[in-house]
């Protein structure tokens, strides 16, 4: 696996931070790529935003936007969700919209299970946010590359995670 360490200063534009965008620049295909939180990035062939004073091509939940796919149609996603529960809280109250007890118990890994089914084998997602969890080894994924951006100071890093599905997801018994 490759680690690499970059610096730059915190955007709440994920993309647009300099050691950001060449991460996507280097990963990304003619292929297609969706983006379910992409606020006004355009970088994904289909792009979607809760918040229909964004740009995004469509402004779907999250989890509803990912439904609409089929099984294995997509190549590549851009996973850069709120990072928290309380930024998606935020995000939803800033769309009028009720964020439910329900949907915050299941949030992520309903939206995981559900990239999951869409992705084709040695199709990728590139995760973004705090964490190096991604999509995870049990369902058919594998992390191949790792960019650390350090914000200094107190800010958090921005972990950037890519991984390639490998296979389906493994069934447990």
């Amino acid at each position: 696996m490759e680690i690499d360490y970059e610096w730059s200063m915190p955007d709440s534009n994920t993309f647009s931070m300099k050691p950001i965008k060449n991460f996507i620049k280097q990963e990304i295909t003619d292929d297609l790529w969706i983006d379910p939180f992409a606020r006004n990035s355009k970088i994904a062939t289909i792009t979607n935003d809760i918040n229909p004073g964004t740009a995004a091509d469509k402004n779907l939940d999250a989890l509803e936007f990912l439904k609409t796919f089929k099984d294995n149609e997509v190549y590549g996603v851009l996973f850069d969700p709120p990072y928290s529960l309380r930024q998606v809280k935020e995000c939803y109250d800033s769309a009028g919209l009720m964020f439910t007890q329900r949907m915050s118990q299941y949030f992520f890994s309903d939206l995981k299970d559900e990239i999951n089914r869409i992705v084709q084998v040695d199709g990728k997602v590139l995760s973004f946010g705090w964490s190096t969890n991604g999509m995870g080894k049990n369902r058919g994924f594998k992390k191949t590359r790792i960019l650390i951006v350090a914000h200094g100071g107190i800010h958090n890093d921005t972990l950037c995670v890519l991984e390639t599905k490998k296979h389906e997801q493994l069934q447990l018994v």
